[in-house]
């Protein structure tokens, strides 16, 4: 299986917020600003729970904060 990735728009997002630092996104969504630090990087992959928090975080769907890049697993069709 190759490795997937999970991406996602947490830095385009901080700046259509005020330019909403990663400390104020860590305060309100109750983690480090080190753990938004890895998130924005693309270093660590949030629990379902936590996504759901920083989306909530920014009044958007799921969906518009993060994606996964299906296409790099083996035998996973659209």
């Amino acid at each position: 299986m190759g490795k997937s990735r999970v991406s996602n728009n947490i830095r385009t997002l901080r700046f259509h917020s005020g330019e909403m630092t990663q400390q104020q996104l860590a305060d309100k969504t109750g983690v480090t600003r080190q753990t938004i630090i890895a998130i924005e990087s693309a270093r660590y992959s949030p629990s379902l729970e936590l996504a759901f928090r920083i989306a909530l975080a920014f009044n958007v769907k799921l969906e518009e904060v993060f994606s996964f890049n299906s296409e790099e697993i083996k035998g996973v069709t659209s």
